[in-house]
């Protein structure tokens, strides 16, 4: 796991073959911790001691250690207790827990992580309640137990503190360890992206080659920390490289080494990292390929490679990656392929491919034009094979990082769905964060978590957290540039001005396409000046009625027609005088136009050279305009940048993503609440599930134990008799009184009405009957057909909601309209479980046939207040009980008052595994 100052440690049982490593920690330990830890002198364990702490039944005593480089730092242990305070001869629910930290290893989290490891141990085997006896000058030790967030009770008694608490997670015990991982993981990546000293490992002699280019890369991009170049093959007498100590091992620089750039042979990486660990190297930047995506035999290479480095408490970018940025004016690292440095700016870029990673860069390069500190890069991560850190822990890099206030990430996979969706939703809180996800099978160097939800229910999960998920790097760059120097649109109103009426159209046009509100566009005739357009853009974003502006430009024809940099001084004066809404810039063959936009001017112009109307003063921070966020944006000093694109669809999808942001972060400052039911009965569910899953690992639970389970949360389904003959239809008829319905449940005819499967409104028994025989002369013996007879519902719309359980992404709700809507066209919503009253609001009115439900054409509107509460009971139903994997409910009919569930199934199976409820650790190798 990553440790507080973004070192790493293993965690790991005691067992009777550490008698050696335990002796050798203890004689590490002072005496003062040591008269901590047993409240008396204990110079030296006794051989009784050391039977005790390394022998363990790993049910009522449980010893664990966290180790870097195989020898201990820290050792936590519980003994079970009975009722009188003694150790236990029956199991109990309470346990004693005690600490030992080595002191060099004290102040780095290694305590609390060791708690939250051990509390996971002792819940899994039935201990609820932990006590611990620390003298009151412990004060280190104390504070471990106080900061957990655990609930617990201290007493004062005989000279000790007794501190007892419960282990169930509870919102504050996960809220501090999320805080703990977030700093933690962040911590970690700033130390591979902010180091004071680099080794770069492979360089060649000659000029050329991979070690050579990037150790240029890195004295050329204005890095003042400490840089070696380093290669076995050195002479001994060669001193230096290209003006940079040169050095045979990283065991021959005098002094630290923080980050090591490796590009050598896979086949010569281990040697590598066993140098680089013993010299205490913080970090390191694989460069080398030949790993995972190479075949099995490189897939072994690579988790060899992430033990060998987690051994040492070292973190990998890579293997087969394309190298990090640092733009900081006090860091200024290029220690990447990358030939040139990127201007510094706010935008943090993040690839899985190198190739891509390039593509990116090229790209901002030439869109930022001349501007530095705006929409240059912060930070660039090329990942590689992602064997070690990934998007995620970048993410928490970025989530309080001051230079970063707009993330774009390429991701070709994504190796755990639920940690990134909820660490996507906190960082979209604070800043966009702009993702395109390939949507083919992972890269064969990447290892990604099996998956059973459709990828367009993955982004919809995406969209939910706030990630802007676009289709291209092309928008990626779009969208990321928008919203870099733009403020946040307030509403999706759009103004469209220009002097081409075509291009006004074509706008317009998209902006409907995307959902938006355009009102008519103002055609500005072709032979507009400057100054008309700083007079219509003035108004627009005067306009009470408009969010935005899209200005369309063409080059004009005639005497006096505005320069490039007229036009856009113009644009910008005007947009500076009436601040606060997002202007983009829509222009065909003015390159001149978007290069005068994107150039940072150093002051604000001169009254005397504004255009009539113009005002002064700097455009204001985004923080101004935006949710208060840890980290406000403001542009530099009297800079007002207009993005500007060459086509108007490209200009309207960037906008359209910024309206979807701005409302997510306007709906996510009230997300709302999950609702109590006073009818739900969680412990009646409980123990049914308990028994149902007593019969074997998974199963489909029948029509009645679903009925069952449902009705103890308020979900009642419409009552179906079994109908084997047409004597038992006609007597399930008159039991639950005409009309009737007669279906057949077998798998291939259920819900299948337009098969003829389905037979409704049958009022008598005489058309129950005609209708029996109807349906066993077209498809068979009724034992084949399953028919069951039930009474009619409501008319109204015919609705389906599922829940599944994913062992990747987690609990997911979906919602949409039954029949082809959702089987053929895939018009289905989603969102995360446990879902609050305001998303089943939206997941309820998300999907494009929601019309239906509210009164199109003149229809009847229906009760979506209790579809909302049907889908809020099946959403606590799931989140309660995490062993009911799958729910359907088909079909909902939603009638004018109240809904009806005709068709319910139910599967129960042990819980997948939960890893974000702690405790934390990293992806295992």
């Amino acid at each position: 796991m990553v440790l507080r100052d973004g070192g790493t440690a293993r965690i790991r049982p005691i067992t009777v073959d550490d008698a050696d490593r335990l002796v050798s920690f203890y004689e590490q330990v002072s005496d003062e911790s040591k008269y901590y830890r047993f409240f008396a002198p204990y110079p030296r364990l006794s051989a009784k001691d050391v039977h005790r702490f390394t022998h363990h039944d790993f049910v009522d005593r449980v010893g664990l250690a966290a180790t870097i480089g195989g020898e201990f730092i820290a050792t936590v242990r519980y003994d079970r207790i009975n009722a009188d305070g003694l150790p236990a001869s029956a199991p109990a629910d309470e346990a004693e827990v005690a600490f030992l930290v080595q002191d060099a290893q004290q102040g780095r989290g290694v305590a609390s992580a060791l708690l939250e490891h051990i509390a996971a141990v002792a819940r899994e085997r039935g201990i609820r309640r932990f006590a611990a006896e620390v003298l009151p000058a412990n004060t280190k030790m104390i504070k471990v137990f106080t900061d957990a967030g655990y609930t617990q009770e201290r007493s004062f008694e005989d000279g000790v503190v007794r501190l007892e608490f419960d282990l169930e997670p509870t919102d504050r015990s996960l809220a501090v360890q999320r805080a703990r991982e977030q700093r933690a993981e962040g911590r970690s990546v700033r130390r591979l992206l902010a180091p004071g000293s680099v080794a770069v490992i492979g360089v060649g002699r000659a000029p050329g080659g991979v070690g050579r280019s990037v150790l240029g890369n890195i004295r050329d991009g204005g890095y003042d920390g400490r840089l070696h170049a380093v290669n076995q093959a050195f002479p001994e007498d060669l001193k230096e490289v290209d003006g940079v100590p040169a050095h045979r091992s990283v065991r021959d620089i005098d002094g630290p080494v923080d980050l090591a750039v490796v590009a050598v042979p896979a086949d010569h990486v281990p040697a590598v990292v066993a140098e680089c660990g013993e010299h205490g190297v913080q970090g390191l930047v694989v460069l080398s390929a030949g790993y995972a995506e190479s075949g099995p035999e490189g897939r072994e290479r690579q988790r060899a490679l992430v033990r060998h480095a987690r051994a040492y408490g070292m973190r990998i970018i890579g293997p087969n990656a394309f190298g990090v940025i640092n733009t900081a004016p006090d860091v200024r690292l290029n220690a990447s392929l990358a030939p040139e440095m990127p201007r510094p700016g706010r935008i943090g870029l993040f690839a899985q491919s190198g190739a891509i990673g390039i593509a990116l860069l090229s790209r901002l390069h030439r869109r930022g034009a001349g501007v530095t500190g705006v929409t240059g890069v912060s930070t660039f991560v090329s990942a590689g094979n992602r064997a070690d850190v990934s998007g995620n822990d970048v993410l928490q890099y970025w989530y309080d990082d001051p230079e970063t206030d707009v993330a774009l990430m390429y991701l070709e996979s994504i190796g755990n769905p639920r940690k990134f969706t909820r660490l996507a939703r906190r960082t979209a809180a604070a800043k966009p964060l702009v993702v395109v996800e390939g949507v083919g099978s992972a890269p064969q160097g990447h290892t990604v978590r099996a998956t059973r939800l459709p990828h367009a229910t993955v982004s919809a999960l995406l969209r939910q957290a706030g990630v802007l998920r676009v289709d291209t790097i092309t928008e990626l760059v779009d969208t990321g540039l928008l919203l870099a120097r733009q403020p946040l649109p307030s509403g999706p109103r759009v103004a469209i001005l220009g002097n081409s009426e075509s291009l006004g159209v074509l706008a317009y046009d998209r902006c409907v396409a995307e959902g938006l509100r355009p009102s008519p566009p103002l055609d500005l005739t072709t032979g507009a000046t400057a100054e008309d357009f700083h007079r219509a853009l003035g108004a627009a974003l005067a306009d009470d009625t408009s969010d935005a502006v899209v200005v369309t430009a063409i080059p004009a024809i005639g005497e006096g027609s505005p320069g490039d940099a007229e036009l856009a001084e113009a644009l910008r004066s005007a947009a500076a005088a009436v601040p606060g809404k997002p202007v983009l810039v829509v222009h065909v063959e003015l390159g001149g136009l978007a290069e005068a936009l994107s150039a940072a001017a150093s002051t604000a112009p001169a009254a005397a050279e504004k255009p009539p109307g113009a005002a002064g003063g700097a455009h204001p921070s985004r923080a101004a305009e935006r949710p208060p966020v840890p980290v406000a944006a403001t542009p530099p000093e009297g800079t007002h940048l207009i993005p500007a694109y060459p086509a108007a669809e490209r200009a309207v999808r960037a906008l359209a993503e910024a309206v979807k942001y701005g409302q997510w972060r306007r709906e996510s400052a009230d997300p709302g609440k999950v609702p109590e039911y006073d009818d739900i009965d969680e412990k009646g569910a409980a123990r049914l599930i308990g028994e149902l899953l007593a019969r074997g690992e998974g199963l489909t639970i029948s029509a009645a134990e679903t009925c069952e389970l449902l009705g103890k949360y308020g979900v009642h389904v419409r009552r179906a008799l079994p109908a084997p003959t047409p004597e038992a239809a006609a007597e399930a008829a008159r039991t639950l009184g005409y009309p009737v319905a007669l279906k057949a449940t077998a798998p291939h005819l259920r819900h299948r009405a337009d098969l003829g499967g389905v037979r409704l409104d049958l009022a008598d028994e005489e058309q129950l009957r005609r209708a029996y025989g109807e349906l066993t002369g077209l498809f068979g013996a009724p034992q084949e057909l399953r028919p069951v007879v039930q009474g009619m519902a409501p008319r109204g719309v015919d609705t389906v909601v599922r829940a599944v359980i994913d062992p990747a992404a987690g609990a997911v709700l979906s919602f949409g309209l039954a029949g082809a809507a959702s089987q053929l066209l895939g018009d289905m919503a989603h969102r995360l479980v446990p879902v609050t009253e305001r998303e089943a609001t939206s997941l309820v009115r998300s999907i494009r046939t929601a019309p239906l439900l509210f009164g199109w054409r003149g229809s009847t509107p229906v009760d979506t207040p209790a579809l909302e509460e049907l889908l809020l009971r099946v959403s606590r139903l799931v989140d309660d009980h995490p062993e009911v994997v799958a729910v359907t409910l088909e079909p909902v009919v939603v009638a004018q008052h109240g809904v009806s569930v005709l068709g319910a199934t139910v599967r129960l199976a042990p819980p997948p595994a939960r890893d974000d409820l702690g405790p934390r650790t990293m992806p295992a190798y």
